[in-house]
């Protein structure tokens, strides 16, 4: 990626850091490093320790997400340096009061949505990580996880071809990544990911 088009990534960041489209959303906006790779992950919505830390997955879930990724050549430090980490919304969404954080709505989803197509025609990915249901949904149709997890898709999205292999949320109220057959899933899912030329070139 060239010198201008890093630029409008780093200058498409201080934009988003000033988004307040979203009333019931808590602020401060949440982003990754702006850097330029054709690896693009997509998270759901960042959790209540993400905007104090001030990165995505920088907790209890994000403990168990970079193992993942580690067990397939990049520790946390290196994926954080050579992926693109991205979410469905930017904000918390603050706490479920039957338990749990609250799910964005969909005009909340909708309303972020322009900053991911944005983004997705400044890096034009080479594959998408998408991680949980709510960030699969954002690219195809889902009905249960064992339909889409360990399968690799090719879409078309802002007039490009990318390859999407979903990953399950690592959550740890989640029990669907450490039993079967999400087990299995998750490490075919994995090796698709291990396997595919953009994930080689970063690694």
């Amino acid at each position: 990626m060239n010198q201008v088009q890093s630029q409008a990534l780093v200058e498409h960041q201080l934009l988003l850091k000033l988004c307040r489209k979203c009333p019931d959303m808590n602020p401060p906006v949440v982003t990754g490093q702006p850097v330029a790779s054709k690896v693009l992950l997509v998270g759901q919505a960042p959790g209540e320790m993400e905007g104090k830390l001030g990165r995505p997955f920088a907790w209890t879930a994000g403990k168990t997400l970079f193992k993942w990724f580690a067990s397939i050549g990049l520790d946390e430090h290196q994926f954080r340096q050579r992926v693109y980490m991205a979410a469905v919304c930017r904000c918390y969404p603050g706490k479920n009061p039957k338990g749990g954080d609250r799910v964005p709505s969909d005009d909340e989803i909708r309303r972020c949505a322009d900053w991911l197509d944005k983004e997705i025609e400044l890096l034009a990915p080479e594959l998408v990580i998408p991680v949980g249901k709510l960030a699969i949904e954002q690219f195809m149709d889902v009905d249960k996880l064992v339909d889409v997890i360990g399968y690799e898709f090719e879409l078309k999205e802002n007039r490009r071809w990318m390859d999407v292999i979903p990953l399950p949320h690592p959550s740890g109220a989640s029990t669907w990544h450490r039993t079967e057959p999400g087990m299995s899933l998750l490490a075919r899912a994995l090796s698709l990911i291990k396997k595919h030329p953009a994930w080689k070139n970063i690694v």
